[in-house]
C-alpha cells in the first residue's frame, strides 16, 4: 500500500497518531486526493474526526480545497451537522461563502438540511445570506422550499 492510501485509511479509521506520523514524515501528503477528489481534511471532516482535523489544520492544510464536486470541508460539515468541526474550520479561516459547482455554499447546505445551530454559527460569522445558487435560490428560498418555519425565522431575523 502506498503512503497516500495509508493516509486515507488512517483517516477513515480515526487513527490520529498514524495520521500525524505520516504527515510529519511527508508534508506533501497534505495535498493528495482520494478517488473522489477528497483531500485529507475533507475526508477527516466527513467522518467527524475533530482531532485529525486539528492535526491537519495545524500542519497547514488548505482549508478551502475542493473535492471533485467543488465542495469544501466546511460545506460538508454543514451538510452533516458537525458543529464542532464547523467552528474549528471557521476559527481557522475557512471561507464561509465559497460555492460549489451548483452554486451552493455552506449556509445553503445548513439550511437545506435543517441544521439550525450551524445556520446561527454561519450567520454570526458573516455568511452571506443573500447568496443564490445556480437555480437562483437563496438560503431563505431553500428554507421556504423545505417548509421549515424555525429556519425561516432564523434567516428573517438577520
Amino acid at each position: 500500500m502506498n503512503r497516500t492510501d495509508s493516509l486515507f485509511n488512517f483517516i477513515r479509521e480515526g487513527n490520529s497518531v498514524k495520521v500525524e506520523e505520516i504527515i510529519s514524515a511527508d508534508s506533501s501528503l497534505l495535498e493528495v486526493r482520494d478517488t473522489r477528489g477528497s483531500t485529507p481534511l475533507i475526508l477527516a471532516t466527513y467522518y467527524n474526526h475533530l482531532n485529525i482535523s486539528k492535526i491537519l489544520i495545524g500542519k497547514g492544510i488548505n482549508l478551502n480545497s475542493r473535492d471533485s464536486s467543488g465542495n469544501t470541508a466546511l460545506m460538508g460539515v454543514c451538510f452533516k451537522g458537525y458543529i464542532e468541526i464547523a467552528r474549528l474550520l471557521i476559527e481557522s479561516g475557512a471561507d464561509l461563502n465559497s460555492v460549489n459547482s451548483m452554486g451552493a455554499n455552506a449556509l445553503i447546505y445548513a439550511v437545506t438540511f435543517g441544521q439550525s445551530d450551524l445556520i446561527e454559527l454561519l450567520i454570526k460569522n458573516g455568511a452571506d445570506i443573500s447568496a443564490k445558487d445556480l437555480k437562483g435560490n437563496s438560503a431563505l428560498d431553500h428554507a421556504m422550499i423545505q417548509g421549515n418555519p424555525n429556519v425561516i425565522a432564523l434567516l428573517q431575523k438577520k
